[in-house]
């Protein structure tokens, strides 16, 4: 009887009406700079250093590379704001998690969290920790994608798995940050303080040494004086580009690929409300703030690249990256190993918010039973040890697999390809998300909302349209890495009900 009545306490805690209290297992030590240290940290990783070329050759010119900034900032900072109301009226561990729960249903929220669990997050940690080995391997040879300490195993004609010293890195990497954040929250907490404000100072060293050194008249001439006109624009699809105004429509949607994934991840404080002091304040400040800061710095990087560079250069900057071609403009010789450091350091930082954070949504999901068990239990320290370790093994795992291309016989990442099939998925959470927001409104208009979503209902009914445009084109006209994204999200659908009995 005993028994029966904690399990059905504990799901009252962990859902329904519970959903609106505090934890209280927690150790709250998240204090406001805190948060904001794990938005700006878990948003800032390596994406803005290189992403840039991609988009400039897809918009086709400075102003329109701008504007695509400028819309991704505004759809940022706008879902930010509407998440703020969610999180201060359920102020719980796991975070974008229950908010699909309460407002929708628990089907919801599992399809959530298991692509979260299986893509998003830790797919983004492999990411970013081969992200910091890559650049490793700029200062120290040793550390190489071809320096294999096992060969490529092709297990068909399109995948294969290794080892190389680069992988290896990556994967202690992660050990290493998942190790930490076991030992509690303080540990987390110090690194993710530490290195996020190193990597807010050396972006922002980035932009003051771009605009008062930098300066290049030419670029500046040519870039700001035709910031309109297209040049060394590539197709689209064959056939379209940013050269008509159609095109140019599809070129803004299509670009958001990639600037939508480097200020990605900035609902990731939500999954770690359950740690965070007076988390109906904390937690919406902090995601305006961390949002803020981060879109200010990454439009102000651009421009700082095209007072840089010319735009034909920074189109074609060797291996995209932008930021090593702008320091070695002003530097010459020295970007390569400038930006070497000043990337290690970002995407370190970058990892370990990942990490702290995204286990706490697996946390959330353990504790209605729909996860492994273990992960729902909290250790002396306090924090969701086995649900970090399972996070780290599933990402360190994420590492090893390759694609393979016969015609080239190059050998590239399958998260790679996972993370371009899920930023689809990405999109279609945020808009379920901001449509709980009106859901709840009406279902439960009565309860608690310390802060209210700025501009109700017109502001996020803009994100839900803008974000759907955007989601809608990419089905278009990049069905190769959107369709792939909705299959797995809807693969844990059976999931789901194979796992719900034993709730």
């Amino acid at each position: 009887m005993a028994n029966s009545t904690a399990r059905a306490t504990e799901r009252t805690v962990s859902g329904g009406s519970g959903a609106t209290a505090l934890d209280t297992e927690f150790y709250r030590g998240l204090g406001l700079y805190d948060s904001t240290m794990v938005v700006v940290g878990s948003m800032i990783g390596s994406g803005i250093f290189i992403v840039s070329a991609d988009m400039a050759r897809t918009v086709g010119s400075p102003g329109w590379l701008l504007g695509a900034w400028l819309l991704t900032g505004v759809l940022t900072v706008v879902g930010a704001l509407s998440y703020g109301e969610l999180a201060a009226m359920m102020p719980r561990a796991g975070g974008q998690y229950v908010y699909l729960r309460e407002a929708f249903s628990p089907l919801w929220g599992f399809l959530y969290g298991w692509t979260l669990f299986l893509v998003i997050q830790t797919g983004t940690i492999a990411a970013v920790s081969v992200g910091f080995a890559r650049y490793f391997g700029a200062l120290v040879p040793w550390i190489a994608d071809d320096n294999y300490l096992v060969a490529p195993i092709h297990l068909s004609t399109g995948y294969a798995l290794s080892l190389s010293t680069t992988q290896l890195v990556a994967m202690l990497i992660i050990a290493l940050l998942t190790w930490t954040n076991t030992r509690g929250l303080q540990w987390g907490k110090v690194i993710q303080n530490v290195f996020t404000t190193a990597k807010t100072g050396a972006l922002l060293g980035l932009i003051v040494v771009g605009l008062l050194l930098g300066w290049n008249h030419t670029a500046v001439a040519d870039n700001f004086g035709n910031l309109w006109t297209p040049r060394g624009v590539v197709d689209i699809v064959p056939g379209l580009s940013a050269m008509t105004a159609f095109g140019l429509f599809v070129a803004l949607c299509v670009s958001q690929t990639g600037s939508l994934f480097s200020a990605d991840a900035w609902n990731n404080i939500t999954f770690t409300a359950g740690e965070v002091r007076d988390p109906r304040r904390n937690v919406p400040l902090s995601l305006a703030l961390g949002t803020f800061i981060v879109i200010g710095l990454y439009l102000l990087a651009n421009v700082a690249y095209l007072v840089t560079l010319p735009f034909d250069q920074l189109q074609h900057a060797p291996g995209d990256r932008v930021a090593t071609a702008t320091v070695n403009a002003i530097f010459p010789g020295l970007g390569v190993t400038v930006m070497a450091i000043g990337i290690m350091i970002s995407t370190f930082g970058c990892a370990n918010g990942l990490i702290l954070a995204g286990a706490r949504a697996s946390y959330a999901m353990a504790r209605d039973r729909l996860f492994f068990r273990a992960a729902g239990r909290l250790n002396t320290a306090k924090v969701p040890a086995w649900a970090l370790v399972l996070e780290g093994l599933w990402a360190a795992f994420l590492v090893l697999p390759r694609t393979y291309d016969p015609a080239t016989r190059a050998y590239g990442n399958l998260y790679n390809n996972l993370l371009d099939y899920i930023i689809s998925a990405a999109l279609i959470f945020y808009i379920l998300t901001i449509a709980g927001l009106f859901r709840l409104r009406k279902t439960r208009p009565d309860a608690d909302r310390p802060y209210r979503a700025v501009g109700y209902p017109i502001v996020p009914a803009l994100y839900i349209a803008g974000a759907a445009t955007i989601l809608i084109v990419l089905f278009i006209y990049r069905t190769a890495t959107t369709w792939p994204g909705l299959i797995i999200v809807l693969l844990g659908v059976p999931v789901y009900f194979a796992w719900r009995p034993r709730s």
